[in-house]
């Protein structure tokens, strides 16, 4: 697999979205971008509050946009308060640098990205992770 499948995007999503059912999360938003940054799908719990979707979106670019998980992305603007806030700049505001960002690999190749929103940030990457294995595939959270 070479590129991110509409079919493999909505087995993440289905599988992210069981896994906060299961935790009994609040509601979640999922954003799953192919390697381009482009939205292969998007869907929001009912209940979700304003902005969820955004935010979701956000980590999930700010994944891919800096090549690491949104997880090393929060550690590194502990780090380098500087450099993420102009590479933020940079990006418009789009990089969401909390984790719930995880990168989509097969093997050595980036499919894209799954972002979460609406718990808290461990809780969302949990559920990014249980998305992207039950796909059959390998999550970068770093």
């Amino acid at each position: 697999m070479a590129e991110l499948t509409l079919d493999v995007a909505r087995k993440i999503l289905d599988a992210a979205l069981a896994k906060g059912v299961e935790k009994k999360l609040k509601p979640l938003v999922i954003t799953i971008l192919d390697a381009r940054g482009c939205v292969k799908v998007t869907a929001a719990q009912d209940g979700t509050s304003l902005m969820r979707a955004e935010i979701a979106h956000g980590k999930a670019y700010g994944a891919l946009a800096m090549g690491m998980g949104s997880r090393a992305l929060f550690q590194r603007a502990q780090e380098q308060a500087y450099f993420v806030s102009a590479m933020n700049a940079l990006a418009q505001g789009r990089l969401v640098p909390v984790p719930g960002g995880v990168l989509i690999m097969n093997g050595p190749t980036l499919l894209g990205a799954v972002g979460v929103s609406g718990d808290t940030s461990d809780n969302d990457e949990a559920c990014a992770v249980a998305g992207i294995e039950a796909a059959g595939l390998k999550a970068n959270v770093g």
